[in-house]
């Protein structure tokens, strides 16, 4: 009976221990569940809390979520979440492509088109016969009139020595010397032949001298005024050839890199849709504006019967055969003010981000410059649903704590 009875006692024992021992397991489990959960809003994913409620933003109640214990650039989504966010995902590799990239300009007179018309001599102009910006000069037409007592004594000096031609002997000479030094002073002074001619026949030193145009042009500039007086190389008025212009434009450096003297270029005119002019890059600025991170390149615009204008708008479409790289939809980026990156797939249904150097962009796909592991596939669509989940789980950018 004694040995029934301690039997019977450590039966009693053993089980309330297991219960016991059940029990401190159910426990745990519930404590490890609850440990791997935690609570966030919907509309506020930001919130994270350790126990149900409400969120402090909005007052939703709160939605319970198993921790994610990927790796920090990584994301676990499920068959139903790749089909809903029409994830879809590509290898792709480096190609030879043909880009055509437009570049909206302005177009500019042709800076070595410019003219100026300046003095020769002190003096004060006595007229200006040209006064009106836009005016068209032809060759040989009077630009204006000149009081100069500097010419006045080199016409004096020149009449005096054609008068002495005719003495005999040395002197004749001497006075052949002294007319080609007045000659020579008075071209110097822009005196033309026929003027010069005019001073021998009529023996006219007047003080008073009318300048021609050596150039056609349009007026661009007058920085002269009748009355005033002017200093020897002082600018009179400035003439524009506009029978060939500047195409300037504004191109990323990115897709500069690539251009070059002599490429081809097709340019039209938002004022003339009908008009398209082939050229070439006649121009590539050395300096890159600091401010904009664009380089300006040119193209020479032919315009023979002067319809175009400086200041109208004229697009450039430029042509890059074989260029090689690897290019992916623009969707396919996620850019913010910290990084630009991509997802990729590790596996099924592991998705990490990678940080990316973006090049062109050119018909809605981007050049993608950084190496990329050929065997993994790029998310080509649902970029951005990825980039949602991953901020909602993790209540944090993809790229943070990462170096640029």
């Amino acid at each position: 009976m004694k040995i029934k009875h301690r039997i019977s006692l450590f039966f009693f024992v053993f089980s309330l221990f297991s219960a016991c021992n059940n029990k401190n397991e159910e426990d745990h489990s519930a404590h490890q569940a609850a440990a791997n959960t935690y609570y966030t809003c919907s509309m506020d994913p930001q919130v994270k809390e350790d126990k149900p409620g409400k969120c402090p933003i909005c007052h939703m109640e709160l939605t319970p979520m198993k921790m994610d214990e990927s790796a920090a650039n990584e994301i676990t989504l499920s068959d139903q979440q790749i089909q809903l966010g029409n994830i879809t995902t590509q290898n792709i590799g480096e190609t030879n492509s043909r880009v055509v990239e437009a570049f909206t300009g302005v177009l500019n007179a042709n800076q070595e088109k410019i003219k100026s018309i300046s003095a020769r001599a002190m003096g004060r102009i006595e007229k200006l016969y040209v006064k009106t910006l836009g005016d068209y000069i032809k060759i040989n037409q009077p630009v204006y009139l000149l009081y100069s007592e500097d010419i006045a004594i080199v016409k004096q000096d020149y009449v005096v020595a054609f008068k002495q031609l005719s003495i005999p002997g040395d002197f004749s000479k001497n006075a052949q010397t002294l007319l080609n030094a007045a000659q020579q002073k008075l071209q110097f002074y822009g005196l033309t032949e026929q003027q010069i001619e005019s001073i021998k026949t009529t023996g006219d030193v007047s003080p008073y001298t009318t300048f021609y145009s050596p150039y056609s042009g349009y007026v661009s500039e007058v920085p002269a005024t009748e009355g005033g007086y002017v200093m020897e190389g002082a600018s009179i008025i400035k003439l524009t050839d506009l029978s060939k212009l500047w195409l300037e434009v504004q191109v990323n450096i990115n897709y500069a890199q690539k251009i070059y003297l002599g490429q081809n270029a097709q340019v039209s005119f938002v004022d003339f849709p009908d008009k398209t002019i082939n050229t070439s890059v006649s121009f590539i600025n050395p300096e890159l504006n600091a401010d904009t991170r664009l380089l300006l390149i040119r193209m020479d615009i032919p315009n023979p019967n002067m319809q175009l204008k400086p200041g109208m708008q004229a697009t450039a479409k430029l042509v890059q055969n074989n260029v090689k790289g690897l290019f992916i939809p623009v969707d396919a980026v996620i850019r913010d003010e910290k990084a630009t990156y991509i997802w990729l797939e590790k596996s099924h249904g592991i998705f990490e981000n990678r940080m990316v150097e973006t090049g062109i962009e050119v018909n809605g796909m981007v050049e993608i410059k950084t190496k990329i592991d050929v065997t993994k596939k790029i998310v080509m669509t649902g970029a951005y649903a990825i980039n949602s989940e991953y901020k909602f789980r993790k209540g944090n950018d993809p790229m943070a704590g990462m170096k640029m």
